[in-house]
C-alpha cells in the first residue's frame, strides 16, 4: 500500500535526530520520535509502519502519527512535540491574590498562635474571600515562592 505521508529528512534534520538518539537528548517520546523519524526516512532506509512499530516497542499508530505529523507540521513541531498554548488548569491565585495572601502570612497570628500554620491561612483566605477555596499545597508554593 502506498504511503500517504512519506518521510523525507535533509542532511541537517538527519544529523539533529541522530544525534537525539545518540546521545539520548530529552525526553523518552523525543527519543522514540527521532528513531521512527530515522527509519521512516524514504531517502534511506524507509521502513513500513509495521517494521517501525515492532523495531522500537510503540502501535503502528504511533509511527503514522509521526509521519503524519512531519507532514503536516514540520519537523521541529513533530521532533520536540507541540507546546501548549495555555496551561491545563487556570492558576488558583493571580498576582493580586498573592500579594494578599502573602501580607497576611506576615500579619501578626491569630490569638491564640504563636505562628501561622497553613491550615489557619487556608481558613483566612477564604474567609476573607479573596478566592472560593484553597489547598494548603497551592498555598504552601505560593509562599515558598517568596523566600
Amino acid at each position: 500500500m502506498e504511503k500517504k505521508y512519506i518521510v523525507r529528512l535533509t542532511k541537517r534534520q538527519r544529523k539533529q535526530t541522530e544525534q537525539v538518539v545518540a546521545q539520548l537528548d530529552g525526553s523518552p517520546q523525543k527519543v522514540r520520535r527521532a528513531q521512527i523519524l530515522l527509519k521512516a526516512d524514504h531517502s534511506e532506509a524507509g521502513w513500513t509502519d509495521g517494521e517501525i512499530a515492532e523495531a522500537f516497542g510503540c502501535s503502528v499508530r504511533t509511527a503514522e502519527n509521526v509521519r503524519k505529523r512531519f507532514c503536516e507540521s514540520g519537523f521541529e513541531t513533530t521532533l520536540h512535540g507541540k507546546k501548549r498554548s495555555s496551561p491545563p488548569r487556570e492558576p488558583r491565585l493571580d498576582g493580586h491574590a498573592e500579594a494578599k495572601v502573602i501580607a497576611l502570612r506576615l500579619s501578626k497570628p491569630p490569638k491564640g498562635y504563636a505562628n501561622w500554620t497553613l491550615e489557619l491561612l487556608q481558613e483566612r483566605v477564604v474567609a476573607l474571600s479573596i478566592v472560593d477555596s484553597i489547598a494548603k499545597e497551592t498555598l504552601r508554593k505560593t509562599l515558598k515562592k517568596m523566600g
